[in-house]
């Protein structure tokens, strides 16, 4: 099933996470007054005022947890917005979507699993829970460039530093207090770079399950969609298909560590021909091109790049596998392996499993998060899956759609 689009054609759209933002980077898409008016509504939501944080504020300014995250999620929003003036489209041409970090809300927004709104709602309070959490010591982040990954681990692990990125191409993100990174800068593992990262908070470690806690109430009272494209998850790279359970990674991976590089083998089984990078654009690109070589990649830094990103769409766009198929839900394979399926009956019960994918690196549970009759199977016993690739039609039980 790799290469599902036209042609061998797949095209994914990726968000970029906190640390990519930059003084200024919303001033040249501001001088579309829709764009404009569109950014005041998405700013009612999240309590700030995006449009000068986004073109006057400083460095210093937008590094605030609680102001970038929301900066960044309405940066991509809008840029979705001109690249695709009626969403519907994009659910015919984006085979895939992924976001680092915050940008899986990016994502999950762009995929329909939550609404605009309630993704600048959620943002918000995500920013202000995890500034909270890391103002209760001085935390933060630093990039380990190159290096060989076992001295590598072996250095985070003597400070009690936390791989809190793996971001693919020889590039870990450390995590820890300020005086463990330190630490870290005055030993650098043999032969790697180092660069402390525009962030204010050790993210994706124990340091922020105070943050957890709080969005997990949060996230339980908003409605959910399933996706109707092939969404990566930062926890495993594992094709997500329930919208509820796409929203729950999201919360839980505020403490955990980001696999941005199971997220890109993903996209190497799917068979990705090309990448787009929302603004502000860069760092998904860069890591795309080094370790997926002979994918086309366009970064979406300002308005000048529409007409190239317009092209790459244009050129490598094909609907998903799961966008186009009559069902009330889909189980769709999370990972690239064989299917094993268990003997479930015509009728599943909600966290019925009904069989693993068993590839190279583990063992993945495929379960039926609501239940139903089944309508169809669409694999057999032992047969091969791809990441995405539908294996079950389920029609809900009455009151359970």
């Amino acid at each position: 099933m790799p290469g599902v689009g036209h042609g061998g054609r797949v095209l994914a759209i990726v968000a970029p996470g906190q640390g990519a933002q930059t003084p200024g980077f919303l001033t040249p898409w501001l001088e579309s007054p829709a764009l404009r008016t569109r950014l005041e509504w998405l700013s009612a939501c999240a309590g700030l005022d995006l449009a000068a944080l986004g073109t006057e504020a400083d460095a210093d300014t937008i590094r605030d947890t609680a102001v970038a995250q929301p900066l960044l999620v309405a940066a991509g929003l809008l840029a979705l917005l001109e690249l695709f003036p009626r969403p519907a489209d994009a659910f015919e041409q984006v085979a895939v979507g992924a976001g680092h970090s915050v940008g899986e809300l990016t994502a999950a927004a762009a995929a329909h699993v939550v609404t605009a709104e309630q993704a600048m709602v959620l943002v918000r309070e995500r920013g202000r829970a995890m500034a909270t959490a890391a103002a209760a010591a001085p935390t933060g982040m630093t990039a380990v460039l190159g290096g060989e990954r076992p001295a590598v681990a072996a250095a985070l692990a003597a400070h009690g530093l936390v791989a809190a990125n793996d971001n693919g191409a020889g590039q870990l993100v450390a995590a820890g207090t300020v005086e463990q990174l330190d630490a870290l800068a005055a030993d650098p593992p043999p032969g790697a770079r180092l660069r402390r990262l525009p962030v204010a908070g050790a993210f994706h470690t124990h340091h922020m399950a105070p943050a957890v806690a709080t969005l997990r109430g949060l996230a339980a009272a908003v409605t959910t969609h399933d996706p109707r494209t092939q969404l990566l998850s930062n926890r495993d790279g594992a094709v997500v298909h329930d919208g509820r359970a796409v929203l729950d990674r999201i919360v839980e991976q505020v403490a955990s560590p980001v696999r941005f590089d199971l997220c890109l083998q993903t996209m190497a089984d799917v068979g990705v021909t090309a990448v787009l990078e929302l603004p502000p654009a860069g760092t998904l690109t860069g890591l795309v091109r080094r370790v997926l070589p002979g994918v086309e990649t366009v970064a979406l830094r300002t308005p000048a790049d529409l007409a190239a990103a317009r092209d790459l769409v244009e050129r490598h766009g094909s609907p998903s596998p799961v966008a186009d198929l009559p069902t009330w839900r889909l189980l769709v394979a999370p990972a690239k392996g064989t299917f094993r399926r268990n003997g479930v009956g015509a009728l599943l019960r909600p966290g019925d499993h009904v069989g693993v994918v068993v590839s190279l690196r583990e063992q993945q549970v495929v379960a039926a998060p609501h239940g139903g009759h089944v309508v169809e199977w669409l694999v057999e016993d032992g047969d091969p899956v791809a990441p995405g690739q539908p294996l079950l039609r389920l029609h809900p039980e009455e009151g359970a759609a």
